[in-house]
């Protein structure tokens, strides 16, 4: 048994003894004193992480066993003994983890240094996760944490990766994909919400929910101008705001449906997209002092509304598939401007999945794309003054035609260049 102490194996006692080092400062910071005091301090956890650098550098497999054994024991022990108040298993488990860290620092010295700094960080954020978990994070929020990430890391593997004749070629795994991502992007929308308080809550919830129904959301931001009138340069930013999500969310869907699409949809909807976040920030500048304090706790997202949308892009693209077969591409066009007025989402995934399916040309994809959002446009206008009346729908609507001309310019100026 002989250790060769070349360059390399200096290099990992010494990453072994600084990631002890860099443990043991939180623990001993921790330790306390007197007789409740923890079993182990900056010592204790420099010396463990390299009895597992040095007994790994042995190359003898039972000897890191042993090792490895002997810290498990002491672990043990010092739980067993420990006559805190409230005990735990936090320094027991670090000084464990430190071993094997000590151990990887032979072979993999870069997985080692990133292991021991977030293990760091955990220990030295004791405060405020006790603080995000018991005070913070509400139990509706929780629920849906574990419902977005079951969504994404069981379902979404689970779900059949091939396209189904019967739904006209449309990939399960696909529908759900798109389901994670919109449960994902209101999530994130939602901890923003929380973040930056209810000043920002109209906007940054009208950015949101436009990943679902943008159309619903104008609605419901001109119910709310309507009852409280002092919040009305709020809720229109939060309607222009929801016209954003409703081009990002195209652009995204291509992304994802038929990526070669991205290309000739990102001038359009990239032109959309600015000229609505450039009145959703003209807006919010109007918006004075916060008159609005209420609590935003909640659901991060719908899963209900997220499945219905899935079923629904589904659906429609069953159709749509169907129409273009029975009576060619004219038939297709009015089919997706008609279904436009209904939802947007859809239809546009509808025509995504039939150019990647050779079902249509690109530019008839563009053209039913660009159909259905200007009808979409319409329902929003609708909704703008049945729910916040003429002085809300009236500069609701400016901005939405100003979004739609903004969607068919490139589009324009290609056919007349042509």
């Amino acid at each position: 048994m002989s250790m060769d102490f070349n360059i390399d194996s200096l290099g990992s006692l010494a990453l072994a003894l600084g990631l002890g080092l860099l443990i043991g400062v939180d623990r001993e910071r921790h330790k306390g004193r007197g007789p409740t005091r923890h079993f182990a301090g900056i010592r204790t956890f420099s010396l463990v992480a390299l009895v597992g650098a040095g007994a790994q550098l042995l190359d003898q497999p039972w000897l890191t066993v042993v090792a490895a054994g002997l810290v498990a024991s002491l672990a043990v022990v010092s739980h067993l003994k420990d006559r805190s108040k409230d005990p735990g298993v936090t320094t027991e488990m670090a000084l464990f983890i430190t071993f094997l860290l000590g151990v990887l620092t032979v072979e993999h010295q870069a997985e080692a240094a990133a292991g021991g700094v977030v293990v760091a960080g955990l220990l030295a954020a004791r405060e405020p996760l006790q603080r995000f978990s018991t005070r913070t994070l509400s139990e509706q929020e929780l629920r849906d944490a574990l419902v977005l990430a079951g969504s994404a890391l069981i379902i979404l593997p689970l779900t059949p990766d091939q396209p189904l004749t019967w739904l006209a070629g449309v990939n399960p795994r696909t529908v759900w994909l798109l389901v994670v991502l919109i449960m994902a992007v209101q999530a994130v929308g939602h901890v923003a919400l929380r973040l930056f308080g209810a000043r920002l809550g109209m906007p940054l919830s009208g950015l949101v929910a436009g990943f679902v129904s943008s159309t619903a959301t104008i609605a419901a931001m001109g119910a709310r101008a309507s009852k409280h009138p002092e919040l009305r340069s709020a809720c229109v930013a939060g309607a222009w705001f929801s016209t954003v999500s409703t081009a990002l969310q195209v652009m995204l869907m291509a992304l994802v449906l038929n990526p070669s699409s991205l290309r000739v949809l990102a001038p359009a909807m990239g032109s959309a997209l600015v000229m609505a976040l450039a009145l959703g920030l003209v807006a919010f500048r109007r918006i004075g002092a916060p008159v609005l304090d209420s609590d935003v706790k909640g659901r991060a997202f719908h899963l209900g509304q997220s499945i219905g949308l899935a079923l629904l892009l589904s659906g429609v693209t069953a159709l749509v598939t169907w129409v273009q077969a029975a009576f060619g591409t004219l038939a297709t066009l009015a089919a997706t401007a008609l279904a436009g007025f209904a939802d947007m989402h859809s239809v546009s995934a509808a025509a995504i999945t039939l150019a990647a399916h050779g079902g249509t040309d690109v530019a008839t994809m563009l053209t039913a794309v660009l159909l259905a959002f200007s009808t979409n446009s319409v329902s929003k206008i609708v909704a703008a003054y049945a729910a916040g009346g003429a002085r809300f729908g009236s500069i609701v609507s400016v901005g939405l035609l100003l979004v739609a001309l903004a969607a068919w310019l490139p589009w324009s100026w290609t056919r007349w260049l042509g």
